[in-house]
């Protein structure tokens, strides 16, 4: 079993670092790329290790600008895709099929061929153009997924509410048991 992961340079790496975990604590393979920005981004919010660590956790490491690269491909055979923060920018490629990066590439690969798709879109608060973005996206069958806490969990920590986050992102993708707490009323 195959996923890719797709880190783009908004806040919140900490996100992707998370789903890397959880993707691999499943026992599942990742096809990792990231973007410019986010390795920027990584070093900064979480750390300067932060790369490597997540690179570790990844079966393979595809260039950003390598569109020549197997999961650029729909005869490639993935379960789907998490992008994990998903910038406006990388939004706005998803959802008018610019796919001039991997990511973007192979998040489009992900619509084409009718597998699960699921964008942690990332930024506060939105105009029209993300809203437009987000349900033109949508309308194509990716999963807008913003990393919004589930209060009612009451975490104490921010790194717990990442793992939800990033478990509850995992958990869409149907690989498996949940490993999201759930609510139980």
């Amino acid at each position: 079993m195959r996923v890719i992961l797709g880190i783009s340079g908004a806040s919140g790496a900490a996100l992707g670092l998370a789903c890397a975990r959880h993707l691999a604590q499943a026992g599942v393979r990742v096809d990792l790329v990231v973007s410019r920005m986010a390795e920027r981004t990584l070093a900064e919010e979480v750390g300067r290790g932060a790369l490597a660590d997540l690179q570790g956790l990844a079966d393979h490491v595809h260039p950003i600008a390598n569109l020549g690269a197997t999961i650029a491909s729909g005869s490639y055979p993935v379960r789907g895709m998490i992008v994990a923060p998903c910038s406006m920018r990388s939004l706005a490629a998803i959802a008018h099929g610019l796919d001039d990066t991997l990511l973007t590439r192979a998040a489009g690969v992900q619509l084409k061929e009718r597998r699960p798709l699921v964008l942690l879109a990332r930024e506060a608060p939105l105009t029209l153009a993300h809203l437009r973005n987000m349900t033109a996206a949508t309308e194509m069958g990716a999963v807008i997924m913003p990393p919004v806490p589930a209060f009612y969990l009451r975490h104490e920590q921010v790194g717990e509410i990442v793992d939800q986050i990033a478990a509850r992102a995992v958990d869409l993708l149907r690989l498996g048991p949940p490993r999201a707490a759930a609510w139980e009323g």
